[in-house]
C-alpha cells in the first residue's frame, strides 16, 4: 500500500466514507494505477480500521466502477472503461452546458470574481507542474458553477460516475499544451458569463470537456494496458 498518501482516521466521523474518499482519491488520480491489487487486510492496517469499512469502501467503489472484485481471489483497480468515460462526459457536458446558459443570463455577486480567482490559482499550479493540486483546483472552478447555480448535489452525482474519464484526464493532463488549454477555455467560459453571453458560454464549454475524449487514442496508444473499450 505504499501508494497510498498517509492517513489519519478522524475519529468524529464515520470510518467508511473516509476509506471511500481516500481510497477514490487514490484511484482517480492514478496513485493506484489499473491492475493494482487491494488486500483488505493491508488496506485495514493503513487506515488503522477493521476489515469492515475497508470491505463496504471497496463495494461502493466495485459499483462505482472503479474496481473489479473477484470473489475468494483477488480486489483490483479496473481498467479504464471507454464506455463509462464516454458517458459519464455526456452527463456531465449536458448539466454544464444549461448551468452555464443560466449563469450567463443571470450571474450570481461574487461568481466571476470567484472564478477568475481559482483560474489564477490554477495558472501557477501549472507553472510549478503541482499537477495533483492543479486537478483539484479544476475541480472547484466546476464546483463554483454548480454551487452559483443552486445545484450542489448534482456536482456529487457527476463526480460519481466520473471515475473513468477522471482518470482519462489525469493521464492527458502532462501533454504538452493541456494545461494552457484548460486556463484558455476557463477563461473563456468566466469572460462570458461576465459578459452575459450564454452562447459564448456554451461553446466554450464545449470546446473545454471534449478535449480528453478527442485524444482517446493517443491515450489509448501509450497507455495500452490502462484503457479498455468496455460495453
Amino acid at each position: 500500500m505504499n501508494a497510498l498518501p498517509k492517513f489519519r482516521l478522524d475519529r468524529t466521523r464515520l470510518a467508511t466514507p473516509q476509506v471511500l474518499e481516500t481510497l477514490r482519491e487514490a484511484i482517480v488520480s492514478l496513485e493506484l494505477a489499473p491492475g493494482a491489487a487491494l488486500a483488505r487486510a493491508e488496506l485495514a492496517a493503513h487506515f488503522g480500521v477493521s476489515q469492515t469499512p475497508v470491505r463496504e469502501a471497496l463495494l461502493r467503489l466495485h459499483e462505482e466502477g472503479l474496481v473489479d472484485v473477484f470473489p475468494q481471489h483477488a480486489t483490483l483497480v479496473s481498467r479504464i472503461d471507454l464506455t463509462a468515460a464516454r458517458q459519464a462526459h455526456f452527463l456531465r457536458r449536458s448539466i454544464e452546458l444549461e448551468l452555464v446558459r443560466e449563469l450567463a443570463l443571470q450571474t450570481p455577486a461574487g461568481l466571476v470574481d470567484a472564478l477568475r480567482g481559482q483560474i489564477a490559482l490554477q495558472q501557477a499550479l501549472a507553472e510549478a507542474q503541482h499537477y495533483g493540486e492543479f486537478v483539484g483546483a479544476d475541480r472547484r472552478f466546476h464546483q463554483l458553477l454548480y454551487e452559483a447555480g443552486g445545484m450542489p448535489a448534482l456536482h456529487g452525482l457527476v463526480a460519481r460516475v466520473s471515475g473513468h474519464v477522471d482518470r482519462l484526464r489525469r493521464l492527458h493532463l502532462p501533454t504538452a499544451g493541456k494545461t494552457a488549454s484548460i486556463l484558455r477555455d476557463h477563461r473563456a467560459i468566466a469572460d462570458a458569463i461576465a459578459a452575459g453571453d450564454p452562447q459564448a458560454a456554451q461553446e466554450a464549454l464545449r470546446r473545454h470537456l471534449s478535449g480528453t475524449l478527442s485524444s482517446v487514442e493517443a491515450i489509448r496508444r501509450q497507455y495500452p494496458d490502462y484503457v479498455v473499450d468496455g460495453g
